[in-house]
């Protein structure tokens, strides 16, 4: 039992670990999703402002 514990503890741990690099060490452009540019406010009346 105390072995599964063990275990539990270090892939909770990983987890922490990973999620707190992909937050803060990370570049967000990695991350991010491609907008379309169809939607996008310039020259054109769009609503938006």
């Amino acid at each position: 039992m105390e072995h599964i514990q063990s275990i539990l503890v270090y892939i909770t741990l990983a987890i922490a670990v990973g999620f707190m690099v992909k937050k803060f060490f990370l570049p967000k452009s990695l991350f991010a999703t491609k907008k379309s540019k169809a939607n996008t406010c310039g020259t054109d009346d769009c609503g938006c402002h």
